[in-house]
């Protein structure tokens, strides 16, 4: 029997870790709108009680994704409300310090880690249990552009996010057999709060401008404009929606055309 992508939609129970706000929020936004269950997590309640207001119906927590107990618990709650699992968004993720690698503290250089490896680490490995015990599911694990080519002055960001890509197409084939597809999105530059931070240290490490360093990024985007986080939750939607079923083990760029790094 075929379903329509309404009542597709209707059967998914979701987690979105990181999903009060910017890249995250969209995701649980357009998968609230399409019909689905969701869950987020994130660190504070202020945030969650945000989202929550802005999405009747949608459950929250709060959890730390760099520890390791609290990510155990928070996908166990989640599933335990929602009646099991469907799909594991691993949203998750900070930029780190921006600076020349032999003046990152190696706390920064682990905390970035933390957050954007080890966090979708203890994630998946909590979720996986329940995706199992369905016909299929979905993974998507949020990379960056950043993982794939060089990215000066980034690099425990960088070195993170091709750690993502890996993690995801090791998963991929792990998870095959059950019919569970796991994917990687690597966005380019996001317009956002978050890139308007990054650009501000960006610009101070460099010794210029916030506008100059925004052209520097923008000039290596063939569109030579920033990506919409709503867009990247339509690809969310595209990989975990009925006509992505035959898609895994891949590292989906969104970034309008960015070819380098400087």
């Amino acid at each position: 029997m075929q379903h329509t992508p309404s009542d597709y939609w209707k059967r998914q129970r979701v987690i979105v870790t990181a999903g009060a706000s910017g890249i995250g929020l969209e995701i649980a936004r357009a998968l609230c709108n399409a019909g689905a269950t969701v869950w987020v997590c994130d660190l504070t309640e202020t945030a969650l009680n945000n989202a929550a207001k802005a999405l009747p119906g949608l459950g929250t927590m709060v959890c730390d994704v760099a520890d390791e107990t609290a990510c155990a618990e928070f996908v166990a709650t989640a599933t335990a409300a929602m009646g099991g699992l469907d799909i594991l968004i691993n949203n998750a993720g900070i930029a780190g310090p921006a600076a020349a690698l032999h003046e990152i503290a190696g706390d920064d250089w682990r905390r970035c880690f933390d957050i954007n490896v080890h966090g979708q680490f203890y994630m998946a490995r909590a979720a996986i249990p329940h995706l199992k015990q369905n016909d299929g599911g979905s993974i998507v694990c949020m990379a960056s552009v950043a993982g794939k080519y060089a990215f000066p002055l980034r690099s425990p960001y960088a070195a993170s996010k091709a750690a993502v890509i890996s993690l995801a197409r090791a998963l991929s084939v792990e998870l095959g057999p059950d019919q569970i597809r796991v994917n990687a999105i690597a966005p380019g530059v996001v317009a956002g709060d978050r890139i308007r931070r990054v650009f501000t240290d960006r610009a101070a490490t460099r010794g210029i401008q916030y506008e100059e360093m925004e052209e520097i990024a923008l000039r290596a985007v063939s569109m030579k404009t920033m990506v919409d986080p709503q867009e990247i939750a339509d690809l969310v939607m595209y990989l975990c929606g009925p006509s992505g079923r035959p898609i895994t083990g891949q590292v989906m760029s969104i970034c309008g055309g960015l070819e380098y790094t400087e």
